[in-house]
């Protein structure tokens, strides 16, 4: 067993802003077997379950999709396709089958029990990855044998059946990056809980995620995304799932880590979010999760004024837990009394003018760059050129020195005599010429590169001078931008939000003045239905005592055909010429006209 300690230094510039100094401290890793097994000390405890982040001093640092995604070098994974357990997870044995290609008594044989879950050991991968006839068979096996053993090393030396269930779905587009993350949170609170343990996950992920935050920046890549995710569905936070459990972390209390401007995070729910598969009632929380991966929420970083608000600091320094809490029905504070620092349309504007103008800056560094290669090249050229030079004058040195040997081969020649036969002398006198003629062509060719070099240079030259006026054109715009567009953006902007709380205030005095005439027809519209209700009184009382007088008429009638009857018979009986028999006549047939009158009511 071997120890190793890092000293681990903030890798961040004093420009940043986030730190007025460096921040110090010790991560102790202890390694067993191939496989890591880690403990983190400090004299203050690293790692925060509760926020599921590593806190250093003031400041909280977590690993998060983008940053992992990023460590892959895996740009086209799609990070919304998450892992998510399935309510019936096929077997072990046919998931194997599947991706080894072997029989179902082969593997049958192979699989092994260790603990609480099925594994199957990496001897037996190793021989089916070098025995195996079929080649994408053999790298299935091989990239399933570095998930179970580097990336989810549960059972050492052994691949756990959870592992093939995540991998089956890699065909399908799933990415790995949350449940690696989920495992990585689970197992580092489960030993941060305990004192002790071993670490469950991808250890090598983890040490490159510290290298690039805590190392300079040639031992890791510095992540700097252009959106940030920062919750799912209703949930204030970004929820995992990983292949044992599920757990969660809060990008918005990591702001700093984007460069982005820190404020008081929403966390509540976020202790509470992590659980076993083995746990009574995950199914229901599993698809919860899975509801929530498909409705993701994304920002774009900010960087206004200084990385932390005043708020944060007060919060940051008593460490209150679920901090933003949901608001009450009844209540009717506005959100802006729980985020006060959200970012203004002004601090957005800003930041765009600010990408634009690192941008320029980034172009221009870039041109400086290019002018600089440029010179060097030049002065390459410059001195290819001066050897060239220096290399003719030496063969115009020798030639002339041929020259001089020659006339004095002549000269001796003609004072010598017969020293040699006229044949003899004719092939030296042939040597020479063709040591002349090969002096007189190197000398050729050395005219004809220094001609190219000379048009070459030339050409750099030209090229420098557009580069310069490309440079201070770049410069001279830049400068305009500058000056001009960042005035009149904001006048813009302000003139903009003036018109827009102009349309506010009109929009809100049509409705006051809707809300008026609403009521006002409420209360006409009760008015008339009492109104209603009193005529609708009267007239059931006339009705019934039209009802009532009806009932005496017709009573009344009957009585008068009664006294009719009557009337008849005594006219039978008492007709007489008297007066007091005509009166009772007279009497009689008012009777019986009153009687026909009464005939209509009956």
């Amino acid at each position: 067993m071997v120890s190793t300690a890092w000293r681990l230094h903030w890798g961040w510039s004093r420009d940043s802003g986030l730190l007025s100094g460096y921040i110090r401290t010790c991560v102790f890793v202890r390694f067993s077997s191939p496989y890591s097994r880690r403990e983190m000390y400090s004299p203050e405890p690293n790692s925060n379950p509760a926020y599921s982040c590593f806190t250093f001093g003031g400041v909280d640092l977590v690993p998060t999709v983008e940053e992992y995604i990023a460590l892959l070098n895996c740009p086209k994974i799609q990070a919304d396709r998450a892992y998510s357990r399935p309510v019936n997870v096929p077997p072990f044995l046919k998931k194997l089958m599947s991706i080894k290609g072997m029989s179902e008594q082969w593997v049958t044989a192979r699989i092994k029990q260790k603990g609480d879950s099925k594994c199957i050991p990496w001897g037996n991968l190793r021989d089916l990855i070098l025995a195996h006839p079929d080649l994408k068979k053999r790298v299935d096996v091989f990239a399933l044998s570095i998930y179970g053993l580097v990336v989810f090393p549960k059972a050492l030396g052994h691949v756990d059946e959870a592992v093939s269930d995540l991998f089956d779905r890699f065909d399908k587009g799933t990415t790995p990056v949350p449940a690696i993350l989920t495992e990585t949170f689970r197992s580092l609170n489960a030993c941060r809980r305990a004192g002790e343990g071993r670490f469950i996950g991808c250890a090598q992920l983890l040490l490159a995620w510290f290298h690039s935050h805590f190392w300079k920046i040639d031992k890791g890549p510095v992540v700097n995304p252009d959106e940030i995710l920062y919750r799912c569905g209703d949930f204030d936070w970004v929820p995992l799932a990983g292949i044992w459990g599920a757990s969660g972390y809060a990008p918005l209390l990591v702001l700093r880590q984007y460069r982005s401007r820190q404020f008081i995070p929403a966390t509540r729910g976020l202790a509470q979010c992590e659980f076993s598969y083995k746990d009574d009632g995950y199914k229901k929380k599993v698809r919860e999760i899975s509801n929530a991966w498909n409705q993701t929420r994304r920002m774009k970083g900010f960087t206004a004024g200084p990385m932390i608000t005043p708020e944060y600091e007060w919060w940051r320094g008593k460490r209150v837990n679920d901090n933003v809490s949901k608001p009450d029905q009844e209540s009717t504070q506005p959100i802006d009394e729980y985020l006060r620092v959200a970012p203004s349309e002004l601090e957005i504007i800003k930041q765009d003018f600010e990408k634009k103008s690192s941008e320029f800056g980034k172009k221009i560094e870039q041109l400086e760059e290019e002018k600089m290669k440029l010179g060097l090249d030049v002065d390459i050229h410059k001195l290819e050129a001066e050897k060239l030079r220096k290399g003719k004058n030496k063969a115009e040195e020798d030639l002339d020195s041929l020259k001089t040997d020659y006339k004095k081969l002549r000269m001796s020649i003609r004072t010598a005599g017969l020293g040699k036969t006229s044949e003899q002398w004719r092939q030296e006198i042939g040597k020479e010429k063709t040591r002349a003629d090969q002096w007189e062509k190197k000398f050729h060719d050395v005219r004809i590169r220094e001609d190219v070099l000379k048009k070459s240079l030339l050409e750099s030259q030209n090229e420098k001078e557009k580069l310069r006026a490309r440079v201070a054109e770049l410069e001279r715009s830049l400068h305009q931008y500058r000056s001009r567009n960042s005035v009149i953006e904001l006048k813009a902007s302000l003139s903009r939000i003036e018109e827009l709380k102009e349309e506010i205030g009109k929009l809100e005095a049509a409705l006051q003045d809707g809300k008026i005439r609403v009521e006002f027809l409420e209360a006409n519209n009760e008015h008339y239905r009492e109104q209603l209700f009193r005529s609708q009184d009267q007239i059931r009382n006339r009705d019934y005592v039209m009802g009532e007088a009806v009932a005496q008429v017709r009573e009344v009638a009957d009585h008068l055909q009664t006294l009719a009857v009557q009337a008849d018979v005594l006219s039978l009986k008492y007709e007489s010429e008297s007066d007091r028999g005509r009166n009772l006549a007279w009497l009689l047939r008012k009777v019986k006209a009153l009687c026909i009158r009464a005939k209509s009511y009956m």
